[in-house]
């Protein structure tokens, strides 16, 4: 098998707008960021996507470029919900602070190391796992220089509050030492059901913990962001009366779960929010925020930047030279090869089949791509909208037939069939309008040669993830895909 590396064109849209944009566009929720020499560095919850937390790189924190990722292969201990990367750098080696499900257990926080970000890294397992599941780390030294691992435990997922722990570190990130002690926890009407995604810095005397609040995720997300501050590490611990200090507004909803970094004496929060216009369906973007330190010492954000758009108009592959940008299930590894500028896709005959998918940054776009035509009826190749493996829309052929389908809830069901005689290969398209409102067509010869009736596909976006677009195989065989591309409209 070999490692997917294929190429990847991208034509960026840098037209400033009055509105801001986000500088990390499309699925890329909790993201966190830590400097190294003159380079930002930042990463991102993948979820049940894989490869496991993208590497991001940047000199100005808002032109942001893929570096690859964490982890190529899944660590032993842990089978799916990798969340909440905390990337940090001290004394010359790098650190990941991460979420993941333990096998046979619950959620649990782990670390990983390297010698740069680039890696290779070495995964050093879990460093606690509570019965109610431990998520969102973030590391701090105390005022003594004593280092300590901050988390929280997760008690909403059985509807009990969720305290924020601190807990000493070893100083190879290893083991925790002696007992935790809870600095705070929800107790404030404004925080509903939870706080988490703690992210702390100093300045003036005081450490200051970033954090979210209330629901994350999905179109009745509640998300927002407060702060609090403490002499010591260890608390007391005063939660700011003018909290929550990030809220709603026109264009990004349900802001939080971000890393407070100073950049040239001025101080940014890189965070996740949804845009207002393709909400739930191209995810949790990362947005930038600027903020400053008031004269009572608290926190005040400053106007939305207006920073220019990064959303990619074009991204074009013709399975000819390497990339990094696709994505598959944690739970089905593909096996493929790229030979001869074509993608070779070994199909699985389970759930909805094995798939390659991109992200999406708006809820406007067409994406295509074409495939050869299957001399059997046992392999389905196709284009296909992915939410999660049990739920996934899109268009296959397979001899003599085209096909659109669903799959929701881990139920397929043919939609739409089309006779398809005397073409060996074909082109698939789907168009998509507000994240949802979908139309696939077919092309031969480049002319569209049939518009199926449009498509409802609401029920796709997870409630942690957002919907991908990509190339899918269902069946026996190997189905064979070329020049993919995926076309976004502006919001």
């Amino acid at each position: 098998m070999k490692s997917l590396l294929i190429a990847s064109l991208l034509t960026l849209s840098v037209t400033t707008f009055a509105q801001q944009q986000a500088v990390l566009p499309g699925d890329h929720a909790d993201p966190s960021i830590t400097k190294i020499g003159s380079t930002y560095w930042a990463s991102a919850t993948s979820s049940n996507w894989a490869p496991e937390f993208p590497l991001l790189k940047s000199k100005d924190l808002i032109h942001w470029q893929t570096a690859g990722y964490i982890f190529n292969k899944l660590p032993d201990w842990a089978d799916y919900y990798f969340w909440a990367p905390e990337i940090s750098y001290e004394k010359g080696k790098v650190y990941a602070y991460y979420t993941a499900h333990k096998k046979g257990g619950n959620l649990c926080v782990a670390v990983a190391s390297a010698d740069k970000p680039e890696g290779p890294w070495k995964d050093h397992g879990p460093l606690v796992c509570q019965s109610d599941g431990s998520i969102d780390a973030f590391p701090m030294r105390d005022e003594n220089g004593k280092l300590y691992l901050i988390w929280k435990e997760d008690g909403n997922s059985i509807r009990q509050p969720t305290p924020i722990f601190a807990q000493e570190m070893n100083e190879e990130r290893t083991a925790l030492l002696g007992e935790k002690k809870e600095i705070f926890r929800n107790d404030q009407p404004w925080e509903s059901n939870l706080v988490e995604g703690v992210s702390m810095m100093r300045h003036g005397g005081y450490i200051y913990a970033f954090y979210a609040a209330a629901g994350c995720c999905g179109e009745g997300c509640t998300y927002v962001s407060g702060v609090a501050r403490a002499k010591n590490l260890l608390g007391p611990w005063e939660k700011f009366s003018g909290n929550p200090i990030l809220t709603s507004d026109e264009h990004w909803k349900c802001p939080g779960h971000g890393t407070p970094m100073e950049k040239d004496g001025k101080y940014y929060f890189l965070y996740h929010a949804y845009s207002t216009q393709s909400t739930v369906y191209s995810g949790r973007q990362g947005v930038l925020r600027e903020f400053e330190f008031t004269p009572e010492g608290w926190i005040a954000f400053k106007a939305p930047l207006a920073t220019p758009n990064q959303v990619p108009a074009l991204v074009k592959d013709d399975f000819s030279t390497p990339s990094d940008q696709w994505n598959w299930s944690v739970f089905h590894r593909p096996e493929y090869q790229v030979t001869g500028g074509k993608l070779h896709l070994k199909a699985i005959p389970e759930q909805a089949g094995v798939y390659l998918a991109r992200k999406t940054y708006t809820g406007n776009y067409t994406a295509q791509v074409q495939v050869e035509v299957p001399s059997t009826t046992d392999l389905k190749s196709g284009l296909s909208l992915i939410g999660d493996d049990d739920n996934a829309l899109g268009i296959s052929v397979q001899k003599d037939e085209l096909l659109v389908w669903k799959r929701e809830k881990g139920k397929d069901k043919v939609l739409q069939t089309l006779p398809l005689a005397g073409s060996k290969t074909v082109t698939l398209q789907a168009q998509v309008k507000n994240g949802n409102d979908v139309t696939f067509k077919y092309l031969i010869n480049g002319k569209n040669t049939q518009v199926f009736d449009s498509v409802n596909g609401a029920f796709l976006p997870p409630w942690d993830r957002a919907v991908r677009v990509g190339v899918i195989a269902k069946g026996e065989g190997t189905a064979v895909f070329d020049n993919f591309q995926l076309k976004t409209e502006k919001e």
